[in-house]
């Protein structure tokens, strides 16, 4: 099921965070579990990590809080040690973070140095792109993070009903793009060669933190863009080497872009205008941040389209 959206704007900032709060809003059938932002921002000198501790669900033993400060003070210590200044640290929530840093240094390093820290996960690093992601409908999560307030010129969003792998923060979408800087993915359908993959990119370096199919594909660009790709290219390649039935979004600091494996049996929906570019699992869902009559329409399959902001 799940339910996929995306917004590109060509005209500057505009409240993504409170346009595709009410686009997955619309969507809340099609996946109750979790609801997923990347958000994309004013690019940024600083860097911007978003990382978590525990989940929603997380059971509250008598030791709880006592390891979560632990290990958001080691976080903090193994930034400062790689050269990282801290300019602002936020409590989203008691188990979510967002951090801004001064780092010129490598993104991977870092990310595997403070994911060492027990129960840490980095949802995304780059300089205008934040993921922000938990369990409940998008109502529930842009309240708890305080999203509505948030502008920028592009954004995509994930509503999940879990069928393969546990309803967590883990397990929801977007996926960043590990280790690419300002990529992300969501995802609607299914791979049939993930474990192939999964083995492959694991050799070459690349971590996974689920067990879920979509950050496959997240990775796998990453690895494609890495060496030298496009986005559009790395796209059009993963249609020749990712086998299965899907329709997928993947957002850069510039770019938006969409593909349709060659059976194109998930559903999307496209709606363009001159200054904006929205797309969407279901109509319903263009139609919550548009107040005037609209013409969309479907992509064919195989195909591969791309919008820049």
């Amino acid at each position: 099921m799940c339910g996929i959206a995306g917004i590109i704007y060509k005209d500057g900032e505009h409240p993504i965070g409170s346009e595709m709060t009410r686009m997955l809003q619309s969507m809340k059938h099609r996946g109750p579990d979790s609801t997923g932002y990347a958000l994309y921002g004013q690019p940024s000198d600083l860097v911007i990590m978003r990382y978590k501790l525990a989940d929603a669900n997380t059971p509250r033993d008598f030791e709880y809080e006592d390891r979560l400060r632990r290990h958001r003070s080691e976080v903090e210590r193994r930034l400062a040690s790689l050269g990282a200044r801290i300019e602002a640290l936020e409590e989203e929530t008691e188990y979510a973070f967002r951090v801004t840093l001064e780092y010129s240094g490598d993104l991977k390093r870092l990310a595997d140095f403070v994911e060492d820290v027990p129960d840490v996960e980095v949802l995304s690093l780059g300089h205008s792109l934040e993921i922000i992601k938990d369990l409940g409908d998008a109502e529930t999560v842009a309240g708890g993070y305080h999203l509505n307030s948030f502008t920028g010129t592009h954004a995509i969003g994930h509503v999940r009903m879990a069928t393969e792998s546990d309803v967590d923060i883990s397990g929801a979408h977007p996926y960043w793009a590990y280790p690419f800087s300002d990529v992300a993915v969501v995802h609607n359908g299914q791979l049939t060669n993930y474990f192939q993959w999964k083995r492959r990119l694991e050799r070459s370096g690349h971590r996974f933190q689920s067990e879920c199919d979509s950050e496959i594909i997240a990775v796998y660009l990453a690895k494609q863009m890495s060496d030298g790709a496009s986005l559009e290219e790395a796209m059009r390649q993963s249609l020749e080497e990712l086998d299965g039935v899907f329709t997928y979004v993947c957002v850069t600091k510039d770019a938006l872009g969409v593909a349709k494996d060659e059976m194109a049996a998930k559903p999307l929906v496209l709606y363009e205008a001159d200054n904006l570019v929205a797309l969407a699992s279901e109509e319903i869902a263009i139609r919550a941040i548009i107040d005037h009559e609209i013409e969309t329409y479907d992509p064919y399959e195989g195909e591969v389209l791309v919008w820049q902001r």
